[in-house]
């Protein structure tokens, strides 16, 4: 091998240790959540508000927003948006906490086959 050759190879693989160092540390930056900027606010008056967002896979997301006094619970896809609970209020928790109940206990115990 040529002087030359070596040192195109060694080029070419620095920058692929250099190419994948900066895809492995965005890869664990989007996991630990740094991807995402806040919300930008112009003046004094903060009336929209980002609540909580959740990551359900790699493209959809479910962001609670609060708008004036109303929180509204948003389905975010990569080529749709859904509307999921609309002018949620604090009186309207319990309602939605109440309306997912855990299976009841004989549902949860396996089934006993008779021999």
């Amino acid at each position: 091998m040529e002087i030359e050759t070596v040192s195109y190879l060694k080029f070419l693989l620095a920058l692929l240790f250099v190419l994948g160092l900066i895809g492995g540390l965005s890869i664990i930056a989007k996991r630990a959540g740094l991807g995402n900027r806040g919300p930008i606010v112009k003046g004094n008056s903060k009336r929209l508000l980002i609540v909580e967002t959740m990551a359900l896979d790699p493209k959809r997301r479910v962001v609670l927003i609060r708008c004036d006094n109303s929180e509204h619970l948003l389905l975010l896809g990569s080529n749709s948006e859904q509307t999921i609970v609309s002018n949620l209020s604090d009186e309207d928790l319990p309602k939605v906490k109440l309306a997912h109940q855990p299976f009841p206990r004989a549902l949860e115990q396996p089934h006993k086959v008779a021999s």
